[in-house]
């Protein structure tokens, strides 16, 4: 293993070196490279009918089509972090840039679902680069008094891009074909190239560890195998051979995954983290905010195109008021103020609470309120609540982890987060397919492919309420998975604060106790005794 020349390792920013000038303008440039990524996490959503009419696409295949990207992105994100910390953060962010570029221009012109799957996954490999390296650069930029605040602007982009997706989406889908909503990546690539190039100084960790292959390999099969069988569920039955064969070979491979990063020098993921009371509590919060969040937009998007009768952009436009409240809350410094005086557990127990209620307000706005009312009050409280939780946990995370190891810190949040998301697709998906199924009347994949095999008005009006109930059923489900993560990970992230507190004590008391037995008179009874 070589160290790395010190040209290349620029300190962080220290009261006795002037900090960046250019700071803010690279954490500007890294997060308009971090905000396509999440956009394409959501960006789909409102485009299902169109992909089922145009390709033939039934529910496992748009499952498909969003879970590529996620799943790969997530199974790489942990060895992308650790690459970017010995081979520079800067180069795999240029590295990054590049492949997801080129994999946006694949997707703009595939003819079918599998050329869409496989160009999705490719968008992945690039978008696991970005993920990692924006947010190691953004710590190594910014000093101590500023991180958390970059932190906070950094994870305000990410819930803004994880909201605001239907709603490019749907303004997309109003004017062109779908293969827009990828081909609006490429100029936005090109010009993060310059920028990057440019701006962004290049950093690595000077001893760092060589990326764990196998354990990226094993992760992605875990995810990959677990999802599938989650997705496979509904159509096939739960006791058949591809979700018995998917979900053995998830398990298999993750606790493959897990026995190996204990034994191996150079982990991806260091499992002494979790003995971090802090670090569990955020990866478990991180997991289930985005579970909820990005499982609730699928049903939500599918709800107001088949169910209520919008259309793309109108979706999409519906969806806003979801990312205007985080963008108002972060931006404004309110959320910041807010959660300082709430505290991280504070801070994660409220906006997760807030985002449950969101969920369940959406799932029964239709009994309560008639029209748009009652999803315009669950979206804002959505909104408030992703504007509370998402910064908090970032902050915990990557404060439970050290600073040399910002790389592996920013793969192990966006691993959880994307994992979440992927999953929350898949489970509200599987669940929303599961219900339909049981309460339509006849056989289908899809909504509208009920729909054609009915004969008659009542029918049809049948199965597009078998379909509401079934959306209801996966909000709630949501909903309550959310709530639960969130009361967990704030009693998680309480009690570490209450045992860090005790040891400071101890180390205060021991250090008086030394200068005490120095003959070291304290500074309060100097201050007595001092004739001036």
């Amino acid at each position: 293993m070589t160290a790395t020349p010190a040209a290349e390792q620029p300190p962080a920013p220290t009261p006795d070196r002037p900090r960046d000038p250019r700071r803010w303008l690279i954490l500007g440039v890294i997060c308009l490279a971090q905000l396509v990524v999440i956009l394409d996490n959501t960006i789909l959503n409102v485009a299902v009918p169109t992909l089922t009419d145009d390709l033939g696409a039934g529910t496992a295949d748009v499952q498909w089509i969003i879970n590529a990207y996620v799943l790969v992105q997530a199974g790489l994100l942990l060895a992308a972090g650790a690459a970017a910390d010995r081979y520079g953060r800067k180069k795999l962010l240029l590295t990054g840039l590049v492949l997801f570029g080129a994999g946006s221009l694949a997707a703009a012109l595939a003819h079918s679902t599998g050329q869409l799957i496989a160009a999705r996954a490719g968008m992945g490999v690039g978008g696991a680069l970005l993920l990692t390296t924006t947010l190691a650069v953004a710590v190594q930029v910014f000093d101590d008094d500023e991180r958390v605040r970059a932190i906070g602007v950094w994870a305000a982009v990410n819930a803004l891009g994880f909201a605001a997706g239907p709603l490019v989406g749907g303004v997309l889908l109003a004017h062109f074909w779908w293969g827009s909503l990828f081909i609006v990546n490429v100029p936005v690539v090109l010009l993060g190239l310059c920028a990057v190039s440019v701006l962004v100084p290049e950093s690595r960790v000077e001893q760092s560890h060589r990326p764990d292959l196998l354990g990226a390999l094993l992760s992605t099969i875990a995810m990959a195998s677990l999802v599938y069988a989650v997705v496979s569920g509904p159509d096939h039955g739960w006791s058949s051979r591809y979700v018995l064969t998917g979900a053995g070979l998830g398990v298999c491979a993750l606790t493959g995954f897990v026995l190996w990063e204990r034994r191996v020098q150079d982990p991806m993921l260091d499992m002494s983290f979790f003995r971090n009371r802090t670090f569990t509590g955020a990866v478990i919060g991180a997991v289930l905010i985005t579970f909820g969040s990005g499982g609730a937009l699928f049903l939500l998007t599918q709800q107001l195109q088949f169910v209520l009768g919008y259309g793309p952009l109108e979706a999409g436009l519906r969806t806003a008021p979801f990312a205007l409240t985080v963008v108002l809350l972060n931006f404004t410094g309110i959320s910041a103020r807010l959660s300082k005086r709430l505290g991280i557990p504070g801070s994660v127990a409220v906006g997760m609470t807030l985002l449950a209620c969101g969920l369940a307000a959406v799932a029964l706005a239709g009994r309560v309120v008639d029209g748009y009312g009652g999803l315009l009050v669950g979206l804002v409280l959505m909104g408030v609540g992703c504007a509370f939780a998402n910064p908090a946990m970032a902050v915990a995370v990557m404060g439970a982890i050290p600073r040399e190891k910002a790389g592996a810190g920013a793969g192990i949040q966006g691993t959880v987060t994307e994992f979440g998301s992927g999953l929350g697709v898949a489970v509200l998906g599987a669940v929303l397919s599961a219900r339909f199924s049981a309460l339509v009347p006849v056989a289908a994949a899809s909504l509208p492919a009920a729909l054609a095999a009915t004969d008659s008005a009542a029918e049809r009006r049948t199965v597009t309420r078998a379909f509401g109930s079934a959306l209801e059923t996966g909000q709630l489900v949501g909903a309550a998975a959310v709530l639960t993560g969130g009361l967990i990970a704030a009693t998680l992230l309480r009690r570490a604060e209450h045992t860090a507190q005790p040891e400071t004590e101890t180390e205060t008391e021991a250090e008086t106790e030394a200068e005490a037995e120095a003959g070291v008179k304290p500074v309060a009874d100097a201050a007595v005794t001092d004739p001036a």
